[in-house]
């Protein structure tokens, strides 16, 4: 048994705590000046401080600092270049708004419901079969294969937080409370019994934080997946082909691996209702894929038709807010609620998730961002700006350079965008969103829990 001063044995510490033993087991090789020790090691010696803390925060820290000292994961000299581009990528999957507001509010929505949100997933991605992955994974160090990135990804999440899908699931179980079939029977029952995750900690049924694990589940089997390159279009400067043919399979393995676990956990909850509704947002996220195209390079090709906001909305709806609101009203199921507490919910998860699409397509065209600062074609000020300048006012700035590869002049689009009412029109579009998601909670009785969802939508409105 391996024992450090101060610290608890490695088969001492929680399960949320310990890595696999096939990782475990292992060496780090590093860049820097590190010794090479166990990842035990790593994980024991970088929670010295926090431990007594927070175990479960410091947990989080600890893998994180693993990751900076493994060689699939860590950051070398281009340390600064990498953290830019994964904070990109990450406010692209969930945008923030100003640090300030919007950390604060997810800070106090955490100890609202009492659940470091930042772990619903983390357990899965320490377990033994994944571990299997990411040591297969090291082969793709040096290439350019996106699994790598949405891995880093998991773990250098402090600033932007990609576990908001289940924070908000967890805050609309706290807010809205015990159903009312569930109070007359849990009278009857007594407090300390169990029946299908029935017993509240911190307001919140055991089933309800299942929930919200699971949702988050499937989130990272969806980043996982989309991680898929095509191979045709593979260059030289990506890696060799059979690399990223790889790197591929990895990454349908591993999101494959997630979802199925998201799918036990979802019969675990003996309540066809939810898996039914649940099961639906992961078709829609699935339909929401293939609305669009994209290049070699990731740019989105603009439709063959005009992409109205109309369209905008749906695309959005089906990509993001679908798998937010369903989860919120499948909460509501779980805690069984009345059919109209149930829709309310649903409109508070999709009108939140709007909001923050629309945060996120307007970062680009904010006073602090990069002129050059690549954006989507199809984002809200965009499709806005064509319906009232044109298709052409778009296609003017597109130069295609192949089939599969276009260039775009994101400064000059970008100038022209500013100059019209499209910015201010997603702006209004996003505050609309907002006030109909706080309209949605309403029907809440007055607690912390509303309160932070509350603190949460305001804060997305705030450029």
């Amino acid at each position: 048994m391996f024992s450090t001063r101060g610290l608890p044995s490695r088969t001492a510490l929680p399960s949320f705590l310990r890595l696999p033993d096939v990782l475990a087991t292992n060496t780090v090789r590093t860049t820097t000046s590190l010794p090479r020790r166990s990842v035990t090691d790593h994980l024991l010696a970088n929670s010295r401080s926090r431990f007594n803390a927070h175990q479960r925060t410091a947990s989080h820290f600890a893998f994180r600092d693993h990751f900076n000292s493994n060689p699939l994961l860590g950051c070398k000299k281009d340390s600064g270049l990498i953290m830019n581009r994964l904070q990109r990528r990450v406010v692209s999957m969930w945008p923030s708004g100003r640090k300030s507001d919007w950390q604060k509010a997810l800070s106090d929505a955490e100890k609202v419901v009492g659940y470091p949100t930042s772990f619903m997933s983390l357990r899965y991605l320490l377990s033994d079969e994944l571990s299997n992955v990411a040591m297969h994974l090291r082969k793709l160090v040096g290439t350019k294969h996106p699994i790598l990135k949405t891995a880093r990804g998991f773990v250098y999440d402090g600033n932007n937080s990609m576990q908001t899908r289940g924070l908000l699931v967890l805050l609309v179980s706290k807010a809205a409370g015990p159903g009312g079939e569930w109070e007359e029977e849990e009278e009857e029952e007594g407090e300390g019994e169990d029946s299908n995750g029935r017993t509240m900690v911190s307001g919140i049924y055991r089933s309800q934080r299942s929930l919200a694990e699971i949702t988050e589940m499937i989130h990272t089997a969806y980043l996982m997946h989309r991680g898929v390159v095509n191979l045709e279009e593979v260059t030289s400067a990506d890696g060799t082909v059979g690399d990223m043919s790889f790197g591929n399979k990895m990454a349908v393995l591993s999101g494959d691996f997630l979802l199925a676990n998201a799918c036990t956990g979802l019969a675990q909850l003996r309540n066809t209702k939810v898996v039914e509704i649940v099961s639906s947002a992961i078709a829609d996220m699935m339909e929401g894929s293939f609305l669009l195209e994209q290049d070699n390079q990731g740019v989105t090709f603009l439709p063959d038709k005009d992409w109205t906001i109309k369209d905008w909305t749906n695309h959005s709806f089906l990509c993001s807010g679908s798998l937010i609101a369903k989860s919120c009203q499948a909460a509501m199921m779980l805690a069984g609620h009345r059919l109209d507490i149930q829709k309310k919910a649903y409109n508070y998860g999709k009108h939140m998730a709007l909001a923050h699409r629309l945060h996120a397509d307007l970062l680009p065209f904010s006073d602090s961002s990069d002129p050059n600062m690549p954006f989507a074609l199809t984002s809200a000020p965009m499709v806005l700006h064509m319906e009232h300048a044109g298709r052409a006012a778009v296609t003017d700035k597109i130069t295609q350079v192949s089939d599969k590869a276009m260039k775009v002049d994101y400064k000059q689009l970008r100038l022209e965008v500013l100059k019209g009412p499209a910015v201010h029109a997603a702006k209004e579009l996003c505050y609309d969103h907002s006030q109909k998601a706080l309209a949605a909670v309403t029907v809440f009785q007055e607690s912390e829990a509303k309160s932070a969802l509350e603190n949460m939508t305001r804060a997305v409105t705030r450029f």
